[in-house]
């Protein structure tokens, strides 16, 4: 087995941990409390990470674990996990079955493999040792024109005059808008073909990790605000076709734009 299969075969391992806690957890773990930047929060989203961390850490003692919760800031290690232990907090409490595990690998900010997993749906997605450098080819049947893509769109919740001033812009290019309130899942549905692309606004490493491989490996781009190939700390992620998701990026540098004019 190559060291890649190895640390996927680790990763699932990980994350059924969390899958099988959660099945057994009641509905106290699920009460809502709030972090200092306004983001929901759960006992289950820290529990999870606690055991899924202490597993990786016994697996792989010599790659560091960095998950949302207990994340203290600074650059990322050359190579890590990255976790997520409830992506799509606000749908879990609420009952709502889109959110999922994520937990990803990557190594010089490339996310090399990834796992992520819908407990509510049972539904299980895995990327790892295919074409994380985006050199598949596209798949024929994907949506190239903004004006008849489904487009996912998620991060829109904290207020930002310039989120609201690119759903209008959206509103009337896209096809059709959904906020389905999980980056991980966005992205699965990009590869999965739920939806044609998605546009990710202040996506963090452990949001997105998992699902950037998946999505490459069906041969679409994952491209972040400056147009190349994304990389952890770009404000923005756009993922689907190469030439919709440029146009989702002109569309975020357009709402940019408007807001400086106004000033």
């Amino acid at each position: 087995m190559t060291p890649d299969r190895e640390l996927l075969a680790v990763a699932g391992e990980a994350v059924d941990l969390g899958a099988r806690w959660l099945a057994g957890a009641d509905a106290a773990w699920a009460r809502t409390r709030h972090k200092p930047s306004g983001e929901e929060v759960t006992d289950a989203d820290v529990e999870i990470e606690r055991r899924i961390a202490e597993f990786l850490r016994r697996r792989t003692p010599g790659v560091p674990v960095v998950g949302e919760e207990g994340f203290a800031g600074g650059p990322l290690p050359d190579r890590c996990w990255l976790l997520d232990p409830v992506d799509g907090t606000m749908n879990f409490t609420r009952g709502a079955p889109l959110y999922g595990i994520s937990l990803a690998y990557a190594e010089d900010g490339v996310p090399r493999l990834g796992v992520v997993d819908a407990p509510a749906l049972g539904r299980r997605w895995t990327a790892g040792g295919g074409s994380a450098d985006g050199r598949a080819a596209e798949a024929p049947e994907a949506v190239r024109e903004l004006s008849r893509a489904v487009v996912g769109l998620t991060g829109t919740g904290a207020g930002d005059p310039r989120a609201r001033a690119l759903l209008a812009l959206l509103y009337d290019e896209a096809y059709r808008l959904r906020l389905q309130g999980s980056m991980s899942l966005d992205l699965v549905g990009v590869a999965e073909g739920w939806i044609d692309a998605c546009l990710c606004i202040g996506p963090k490493p452990w949001d997105v990790a998992a699902g950037v491989p998946l999505v490459r490996d069906r041969g679409l781009a994952v491209l972040g605000g400056d147009g190349a190939d994304y990389g952890f700390g770009s404000p923005v992620l756009a993922a689907g076709s190469h030439a919709v998701a440029r146009e989702l990026l002109a569309r975020w540098d357009e709402a940019g734009r408007g807001l400086t004019a106004v000033r």
